[in-house]
């Protein structure tokens, strides 16, 4: 059974840092990439990053410099690292297979604001 379970957000002041990660089980993480989603209140969801399974990383404009995807395939694991956090970055963040997309997990709240 595939899951997907996202955790590390909360609530941080412009300027601020947060780490997600997500755990993943189900299917062999290795062999394949991942990315981070975000859903804004009133918007679509929209890919945020991309790691590909040799490593490999995308990321959307507006991240660029300030997001970092990395992944450890020993605990099935991808984590992104979020710096220089703007009231913008505020969404529930969730990670998913790219393509085609997996079931999706809970979640995890990020709240930018002073």
């Amino acid at each position: 059974q595939v899951q997907l379970v996202e955790s590390g957000g909360g609530l941080v002041q412009p300027g601020g840092s947060l780490r997600l990660s997500c755990a993943a089980s189900g299917f062999i993480f290795r062999s394949t990439a991942m990315g981070w989603y975000r859903q804004a209140p009133g918007k679509q969801r929209e890919s945020v990053a991309v790691i590909t399974r040799d490593g490999s990383t995308n990321y959307i404009d507006s991240v660029k410099g300030r997001f970092t995807v990395s992944r450890d395939n020993a605990k099935n694991t991808v984590y992104l690292q979020m710096n220089s956090l703007k009231p913008e970055d505020t969404a529930v963040y969730y990670c998913n297979r790219p393509g085609p997309l997996l079931s999706w997990g809970q979640g995890t709240q990020v709240t930018v604001s002073s």
